[in-house]
């Protein structure tokens, strides 16, 4: 079977199998968050946490508790960092270094997932089960948690009231994560991926010389680090390694679970403000962006530019055997396109145009289709933006879902929106005048630059992911990086909240002639086209010194 026919049909399996979840899960999703049932399983957590779940709080309060919960959760992943020692299965990899603790407490509870250490020599099975993979559910779940906040903004009326945070957490975790990670590390071990306790296996070479192959409880955090939109790899070669994805199987797997509960959000959102139809505009625009993605990734990676890469035949220099230049291309696009972050493949060693696209993809604010919650919030933010900007045109007050966005609103909508070009920009500028980055820099020219801006698109819009070439050992990096990512993550999660209980407070506005229909492909259109316009205007100078110049060198 040629390369192209098996991209080809895996990424027909993946559609059709994301087309059979998009209903039942998004139906779930939002019965979840509608329900006024508590499980007994989760009225145990609420006594012993002194919660009451019958309470729903402010957005300023719903706030001060998503800060409060990730505050406390970076401060007890740095500990048990720190204190791996006195772990259980620490595997005698001592305490972890200060600079590499904060960095990857920060990486982890902001579901950025960003490792700047070697997991398999650094992380004993102790700190990755009672830390990393904790956080991998717990992180998701906050996303979940706002983006259910907003909808609840549009959905409510005349009222300062959102929910409660920490009912939404705890269902998010029990109830949909859960219950699909246990399910999937199962196949996942049914595929072939290691699932052990041991700290690895002896192994002896042709030429007779020994060495060890790191094992770990791969299953159960690869499943969950895909379902999650985390990214964060138990081993050093990520989805890449044959321990966490060892076939086309298996690889057909985690994209899907990368993919499936950001797509079924819409559908979520739809049940929740009585419209599907808003829900399938959404869908149509993060549908058509990640096709896009998709096809100008495929199209670089298989008519390569560079000189070795035509004297080969083909670009497959850091790509596996086992996956090829179109899964390659399949899974790098759906990583970026999530805010997951997890490779198969070296994002380094695409070509110009091929290797631009996932940092493109991250810059368009990962809304095709986001993150777990956070694409749902992206978009929707991105939606006023458009409404917006369609009122201006007409001179009309823009409405969207029966609310009218005045200066409050879009205010909001804007720091939402301009906090990761901010952070990405002003990261790489400051990162690029520091004297020690040029030695950090495995390539120079307009690579370089593209490895720079990587790691502050990666961090600032909390994906993970990373190109590779770059060092980010030291100090300067492991600090800047970290406040990157909380600045990514921590900004637009409070001025969505805060829209959310501006938007709560409106009363509902009759639809009049002059309503702008938000469920047709004119809206879609104008949603699309903003996505775009507004990356375009932000980052065309710097992409134009990094991966366009590449591309057409």
């Amino acid at each position: 079977m040629s390369d192209t026919t098996a991209g080809l049909l895996q990424t027909g399996l993946l559609l059709l199998a994301l087309a059979v979840a998009y209903k039942p899960l998004g139906d779930h999703i939002a019965g979840v968050y509608s329900s006024e049932r508590h499980l007994k399983g989760e009225l145990v957590l609420y006594r012993l946490f002194r919660v009451n779940p019958e309470s729903s709080q402010r957005w300023s309060t719903y706030a001060l508790s998503v800060l409060a919960f990730s505050l406390v959760s970076v401060v007890f992943l740095y500990l048990l960092q720190r204190l791996q020692p006195l772990l259980p299965w620490d595997l005698g990899r001592g305490s972890v270094d200060p600079g590499t603790a904060f960095n990857t407490a920060v990486s982890f509870v902001t579901n950025t997932n960003w490792q700047s250490y070697v997991p398999e020599a650094v992380m004993g099975h102790g700190v990755q089960m009672f830390g990393l993979t904790v956080q991998n559910f717990l992180s998701g779940a906050v996303g979940l948690a706002v983006a259910v906040a907003l909808v609840r903004g549009f959905t409510r009326a005349k009222t300062d009231r959102l929910g409660n945070f920490w009912v939404d957490l705890t269902r998010g975790t029990v109830r949909i994560l859960l219950p699909l990670a246990f399910v999937f590390a199962i196949v996942l071990i049914a595929l072939g991926v290691v699932q052990s306790l041991s700290a690895g296996i002896a192994v002896t070479s042709p030429d007779g010389s020994s060495s060890t192959l790191a094992l770990a409880p791969a299953a159960s955090q690869e499943a969950i680090k895909e379902l999650g939109t985390n990214g964060g790899g138990i081993f050093n070669a990520n989805s890449a390694h044959p321990f966490e994805n060892p076939n086309s199987w298996s690889n057909l797997v985690e994209v899907f679970l990368l993919l499936v509960i950001p797509v079924a959000m819409p559908r979520a959102f739809g049940k929740l403000v009585g419209s599907h139809k808003q829900g399938y505009v959404l869908l149509s625009v993060m549908g058509a962006l990640w096709a896009a993605m998709l096809a100008v990734s495929w199209l670089g990676e298989t008519h390569p530019n560079g000189p070795a890469a035509l004297l080969a035949g083909s670009a497959m220099e850091g790509k596996e055997q086992r996956f090829g230049l179109s899964l390659s291309s399949l899974f790098a696009t759906s990583t970026t396109g999530t805010s997951t972050g997890a490779v198969n493949a070296m994002h380094d060693s695409f070509t110009g145009l091929g290797g631009g696209v996932p940092l493109v993809h991250m810059l368009f604010g990962e809304v095709s289709p986001g993150g777990v919650g956070t694409g749902l919030y992206g978009i929707l933010v991105m939606a006023i933006i458009a409404m917006f900007l369609a009122g201006l045109m007409v001179g009309r007050t823009p409405e969207f879902l029966g609310k009218k966005l005045g200066r409050r609103e879009v205010t909001c909508a804007a720091v939402a929106m301009l906090a990761m070009p901010a952070v990405v920009l002003l990261g790489t500028g400051a990162a690029l005048v520091v004297p020690g980055t040029t030695d950090a820099m495995t390539n120079s020219g307009p690579h370089g630059l593209s490895e720079v801006l990587y790691a502050y698109a990666s961090t600032g819009n909390n994906n993970g992911s990373a190109f590779g070439g770059l060092t980010v050992t030291g100090d300067w990096f492991q600090s800047s990086l970290g406040v990157a990512m909380l600045l990514g993550r921590f900004v637009p999660i409070l001025a969505v909240l805060c829209l959310a209980g501006s938007l709560a407070a409106q009363p509902k506005v009759p639809v009049t002639a002059g309503t702008l229909p938000t469920t047709g492909l004119l809206f879609g259109s104008l949603l699309a086209g903003t996505v775009v316009l507004v990356a375009a205007l932000t980052f065309v100078p710097a992409l134009a010194l990094g991966p366009i110049a590449e591309a057409l060198a």
